[in-house]
């Protein structure tokens, strides 16, 4: 994951005043590079933009989850290549990491899915194909850290794959305002996004109701196995920094 720089508040502003729906079947809420150290000189202006976005997407991820949406992590894991997701969460949430809020108010649950990434897109040498043909998905909430880089270059490959992109405009920072304005500029007219702000998002429930949520309990204990093989094979990958 490329490193941020601070900038004030993303100053995008939704598409439209309109409630934008969701339906909440073959939908899934992708979190990049959420859980961050945030370790570089003058990160302290960045660090408290990105607590502003993490109260935002935290609010979402609730409201994603009460509803049945599931969500992956994608994620660095910063060139410790002898780790796994896990102690990457654990270094991120310490106290000593400038991210620790960050990290700690988007920690994940043990009904969450992850994958680790080698490179800037979730897509490149991952499972995440896998692992959203497993759950069936056809649309993807795409927010996280940096909005013109690593959220940018999965939403392209997304687009490539014919799913449909929501990237919330108040759901990611970048190096500068400028650059994540540009960002979603380039999601909303060149990838056919909807960049509504995460508060404008009403999720549709699965109008098969409870058979609905059951079917999509069953997947997600189909591909624990898919959690496991994410893990794995993430850690063999060499990082580009």
């Amino acid at each position: 994951m490329a490193r941020v720089s601070a900038h004030r508040g993303n100053k995008r502003a939704s598409t439209s005043d309109a409630l934008t729906v969701v339906p909440v079947s073959g939908t899934a809420l992708l979190l990049i590079d959420v859980i961050n150290d945030l370790p570089f000189d003058g990160s302290d202006a960045i660090v408290t933009q990105a607590e502003s976005m993490a109260g935002s997407l935290a609010r979402l991820k609730r409201r994603a989850t009460a509803a049945g949406v599931p969500t992956i992590y994608i994620n660095d894991n910063f060139g410790q290549w002898r780790s796994d997701f896990r102690r990457t969460v654990a270094h991120c949430t310490a106290r000593s990491s400038p991210g620790h809020r960050v990290s700690s108010r988007l920690r994940p649950t043990a009904r969450d899915y992850f994958v680790l990434k080698p490179k800037h897109s979730g897509f490149f040498d991952t499972t995440l194909d896998t692992l959203l043909e497993t759950l069936r998905i056809r649309r993807v909430i795409l927010a996280g850290i940096a909005g013109n880089i690593c959220v940018l270059f999965t939403a392209n490959d997304a687009y490539m794959r014919e799913y449909k992109i929501f990237a919330p405009a108040d759901c990611s920072v970048s190096n500068t305002a400028a650059d994540n304005d540009h960002a979603l500029r380039q999601i909303e007219t060149v990838l056919k996004g909807n960049i509504s702000a995460s508060t404008r998002l009403r999720f549709r429930p699965d109008r098969r109701g409870r058979s609905g949520r059951r079917a999509f309990h069953a997947l997600a204990s189909q591909s624990s196995r898919t959690r496991r093989m994410q893990s794995h094979r993430a850690a063999a990958a060499p990082v580009a920094r």
